[in-house]
């Protein structure tokens, strides 16, 4: 399990444990976190599940994938930490990642 803290776009913050084996999105939608849509439920089909990675976390999140970045590309206000966080898994080692949310999702 992973304490997460996802942080809105206006500055609130939800911080929330979320279990092995789910993913980021997974996480958000459990815990009814407001801002992340998940329009594909986690096929990497859109781009509703778009987060800004805390750049502290970056490199603990690994590298995203061809279809990912492809995904992106419908993202509005991309950054360089941003990933589709049903592509972002959960395990012990992201105890305590920060997440950001976008104003709006593409």
């Amino acid at each position: 399990m992973a304490k997460i803290t996802y942080i809105e776009f206006d500055g609130a913050r939800h911080e929330v444990d979320v279990s092995t084996g789910l993913n980021v999105m997974e996480g958000a939608v459990k815990n009814l976190i407001p801002g992340i849509d998940a329009d594909c439920g986690g096929a990497c089909a859109c781009a509703t599940c778009h987060v800004y990675v805390d750049p502290d976390w970056v490199e603990k999140t690994g590298k995203p994938s061809e279809m990912e970045l492809s995904m992106l590309d419908f993202a509005e206000d991309l950054q360089k930490t941003s990933r589709l966080s049903c592509q972002i898994e959960v395990d012990d080692s992201l105890d305590g990642l920060i997440v950001r949310l976008p104003e709006t999702q593409g």
